[in-house]
């Protein structure tokens, strides 16, 4: 039985006035937000407390899971201008590096994932201080964080990535979660420009497009998968009903199968409702009985006939020493 790492859980948090986390009040107010609030029963007005939770319920949850041993907590970098510097005007949502490599190193169950916006004037410099630092892979949101994977200009991070054998693990499609602006950039065909630097690219999502049974990047990730040795994508929210087409899709493609790597989006729901109609009654009996997320994203993927690797072997020792 194979014991996964998850590849794309996040780590959220509140501005306590040392940790480098930011929410903006817009984003406080979102239903995302609402509905995490009243889920985990946090109380927004007590940032300590709340961070704290946060933390103890993703614990909890991930030690009595039985499949997942370990998960890689993510990072968020905030917005720049073209100046490389921040631009907290258009920043929504930050959680610090600082924070997450201090959290991971708390915690053995948990791995730092870092963020870098590739488009701040010290880029290079800040990962190559968090790969010494641990860090496993690098997160990046570009329609959030404004900024197109496919431009050559951020050829000297792709190539640092590369050196420090640290994977980049970037959203695809639509993203409806935080506030995004040019949806654009999240076209599976822009990492193409790292993974002609030679980076280990893990597309989020299974390339799915985000809106329902619209999976126009099938195709794309179809030929990434033939072309780079080194493209893979999870399969992290992909049973959200938006997404959850995609996994059908899947069942039809073992090539790409072959490269896909487990993830849960956490703290996002995990729905069973892409197994109905496609497996037996006491199957579906057990999904429905099966309450940890981590455990039922597993269970979806397998029943589905989904052949679901771990993270663990694109990862660099910790810590990444650099050469």
């Amino acid at each position: 039985m194979t014991e996964f790492i998850d590849a794309h859980a996040h780590l959220a948090a509140l501005d306590d006035g040392a940790n480098g986390c930011f929410v903006s009040r817009k984003l406080l107010r979102s239903p995302l937000l609402k509905f995490l609030a009243w889920k985990h029963r946090f109380d927004f007005s007590k940032p300590r407390e709340t961070n704290a939770k946060y933390i103890a319920d993703l614990l909890a949850e991930l030690r009595a899971s039985r499949r997942v041993s370990k998960a890689v907590l993510l990072a968020m970098d905030g917005v720049y201008d073209a100046a490389g510097r921040r631009d907290d005007r258009d920043t929504h949502f930050v959680v610090g590096n600082d924070y997450v490599l201090a959290t991971a190193r708390a915690h053995p169950e948990l791995l730092a994932g870092a963020s870098i916006n590739p488009q701040r004037r010290d880029a290079v410099d800040e990962l190559h201080r968090c790969a010494d630092a641990g860090a496993v892979l690098v997160k990046v949101l570009p329609n959030s964080q404004r900024f197109d994977p496919g431009d050559k200009r951020h050829v000297p991070f792709y190539r640092a990535l590369a050196e420090r054998k640290l994977p980049l693990l970037s959203h695809v499609g639509f993203e409806m979660a935080l506030i995004g602006v040019d949806q654009s950039v999240g076209e599976p065909t822009r990492l193409r420009v790292p993974l002609d630097e030679g980076v280990t690219v893990i597309a989020a999502h299974a390339c799915s497009f985000g809106l329902v049974f619209n999976q126009r990047y099938v195709p794309d990730m179809s030929a990434l998968v033939e072309r780079y040795p080194r493209f893979f994508t999870d399969v992290s929210a992909t049973t959200l009903p938006h997404r959850m087409s995609i996994l059908w899709r899947l069942r039809r493609e073992p090539e790409i199968q072959e490269r896909l790597i487990f993830g849960t989006d956490y703290p996002l729901s995990v729905f069973h409702c892409a197994c109905w109609g496609r497996v037996g009654l006491a199957t579906l009996r057990q999904l429905v009985r099966t309450n940890n997320r981590f455990d039922r994203q597993v269970l979806v993927c397998e029943h589905l006939g989904l052949r679901v690797r771990s993270v663990g072997e694109l990862l660099p020792p910790r810590p990444a020493a650099r050469q």
